[in-house]
């Protein structure tokens, strides 16, 4: 999440903090370990997730988050799977405690645990199941741990293309699995049914309840040990430190209105219909505000999220440009921040919005909050990165084994933007994924009847600069039999910027290479449904990252070890850099091997 923004040290207000550091009456060995104690609490319970997870899309993508909160949800620490996550517990866990103890209710109760995957609610899609466990401590709540993880499948269409809430799978609104203790039967009798795959629907079920249990567990046996009064003070004042780390950094940021925008292709339903996203951020004093009123309404297609995403976009580049390395993330952090986010924007849809692809949009809104700034941040900020997951989904029948089977490629990653110091790194996983693993291509191979035919990085497809753009990549996967085919493939039109005179990096796009190598390309980077006989392929082409600085002042050295790795052709050398290699003696690329030949280049 952090590290294409900053190196330790170099972000406006950002240090890690100890328990002198901390304004408590509480000894500061003992707000140290209870410092530390959240932060491995957290840890503890994503291990425990991951470790004993069903589906790859938690242990191998990561696609989760895990917490701990207070009383009235405020966020203690998280231990983040994806960034975008950041605020979709505390929020959750705020609507739960309303629905509960509202006038009427039944109120919460030792042994409950509290679960919903409501979109509007949660701020992305059904598939995001989030279980909460209220914390007593001598017979008062105290805290919540809580667990979001993504369900491979939640039921619903398999195609592609949505246009409402309705059509993407069951909805549970905020109920109680556990009643003081006792596993509601019938409510999993309800799940089981609408998915496809109940026996792992059930593991990852499982697997979420052994987190949130693996968070109260810590955090009583932490009370008991230090006390209920010195343990809360302690993470009263992290938080106060945090804010004043944040308020420190904004304050260090020139006043001022700073704007910037960007588009995305379309809402992959009224096709080459750009949804425009323009943003302002107003810095003054120690306060920010970032404002969203001209990002695009609600669209009808399936690339809506919630307002709950909305305010995760917000508070990720906010974290990025304050205090990105400061632990535990926690409330106190994002104070002095204001959003202005209307009701009704594609961050902030309303139901029945379709929600499938709700990730694309708030990431490509951290990546323009980061232009706004970059004019007041010339030195702490990252040129644009590809901005997209660019996995896909197949199903089918399995031909090795006669089932129906559904899968999702992992994310292959893309290029991301250079900054002042530094090219920027090649195929990572895009801000909404943060650490996701890179999964083998062997095990995606025993999963699904595919054959992983290139994986590799994709020439002169970062910006050039005096910082180059890290590099997208290529990867071609041929069907064994007939399967059908889902992307949601973004930014194929709005390319990867450059900041200060780097060029833009190359764009995300998709295409079908057929049997009798015919090549096929969407009219928008999208396949719904598309179908695939035996021995067709789709090949996804990640965008690389801008480029920072102007590129003919780029050291000679490095560009020709660019050129001799394959990263940049000799054509773009001259035409881009203003050098050209053969003048300086270098022998042409090898033919096969390494990046020279990556990219499809026979395809394109």
């Amino acid at each position: 999440m952090t590290r294409a923004f900053s190196q330790p040290g170099s972000a406006p207000a950002d240090r890690g903090f100890s328990g002198a550091d901390l304004r408590t009456s509480v000894d500061p060995i003992t707000t140290e370990v209870v410092r530390n104690a959240v932060v491995a609490i957290t840890d503890e319970m994503k291990t425990n997730l991951m470790r004993t997870a069903y589906n790859p899309i938690i242990y191998d993508a990561l696609d989760f988050t895990v917490g701990l909160f207070d009383a009235q949800g405020n966020t203690i620490s998280i231990g983040l799977g994806l960034p975008m996550f950041i605020r979709g517990l505390s929020d959750t866990v705020r609507a739960k405690l309303a629905h509960f103890q509202r006038p009427g209710g039944e109120g919460i109760k030792p042994g409950d645990i509290l679960l919903t995957n409501d979109a509007y609610i949660v701020g992305s899609h059904l598939n995001h199941m989030v279980f909460s466990l209220p914390i007593f401590f001598d017979g008062e709540l105290v805290a919540f741990a809580a667990s979001m993880a993504h369900w491979q499948d939640i039921g619903g269409t398999l195609s592609g293309t949505t246009t409402d809430i309705y059509s993407e799978g069951l909805q549970l609104p905020i109920v109680k699995i556990y009643k003081e203790g006792r596993l509601d039967t019938e409510l999993t009798d309800i799940i089981r049914a609408n998915v496809r795959f109940p026996d792992l629907a059930m593991g990852d079920f499982r697997a979420q309840i052994a987190a949130v249990r693996t968070g109260e567990k810590r955090i009583l046996g932490l009370l008991a040990r230090y006390g209920k009064t010195e343990v809360f003070e302690v993470l009263r004042a992290i938080m106060d430190f945090s804010e004043q780390q944040a308020r420190r950094a904004v304050a260090a940021i020139p006043d001022g209105v700073y704007e910037a925008e960007s588009f995305m292709d379309d809402d992959g339903v009224v096709v080459g219909k750009r949804i425009p996203l323009k943003v302002k951020v107003e810095v003054e004093g120690e306060r920010m505000r970032i404002d969203f009123t001209e990002v695009s309404r609600q669209v009808s297609g399936y690339f809506n999220s919630g307002s709950t995403a909305g305010r995760s976009a917000a508070e990720v580049a906010f974290k990025c440009v304050t205090s990105p390395l400061l632990l535990p993330i926690n409330e106190g952090s994002f104070r002095p921040l204001e959003l202005i986010l209307p009701p009704g924007r594609v961050v902030s849809a309303l139901k029945p919005a379709a929600m499938r692809w709700w990730m694309t949009i708030p990431m490509t809104l951290v990546d323009t909050v980061i232009r706004a700034l970059a004019p007041a941040l010339p030195r702490h900020v990252a040129a644009g990165h590809h901005a997209d997951l660019l996995v896909s989904t197949l199903y089918g029948v399995n031909p090795r084994s006669g089932r129906f089977f559904l899968g999702t490629t992992a994310p292959p990653g893309g290029g991301w933007g250079a900054k002042h110091n530094e090219d920027g790194m090649c195929v990572t996983v895009c801000i909404n994924d943060g650490d996701t693993h890179n999964a083998s291509v062997e095990s995606t191979e025993a999963r699904l009847p595919i054959i992983v035919e290139e994986y590799g990085l994709r020439p002169d497809s970062g910006g050039a600069g005096r910082q180059r753009g890290g590099l997208g990549m290529v990867r071609s996967v041929r069907v064994l039999g007939e399967a059908r085919v889902n992307t949601h493939i973004e930014r194929t039109q709005c390319a990867p910027w450059g900041l200060y005179g780097g060029r833009d990096g190359l764009s995300n796009e998709v295409y079908i290479r057929r049997a009798d190598g015919r090549i096929e390309r969407p009219p928008n980077g999208k396949l719904s449904s598309e179908i695939l006989k035996a021995g067709d392929a789709y090949v996804v082409v990640g965008g690389g990252g801008g480029g920072y600085g102007d590129p003919r002042q780029r050291d000679p050295a490095r560009l020709l070890d660019d050129v001799r790795n394959g990263y940049v052709s000799r054509d773009s050398a001259v035409r881009d850099y203003g050098i050209d290699p053969g003048s300086a003696g270098l022998e042409e690329p090898e033919a096969e091997g390494g990046a020279a030949n990556g990219g499809g280049a026979q395809d394109r």
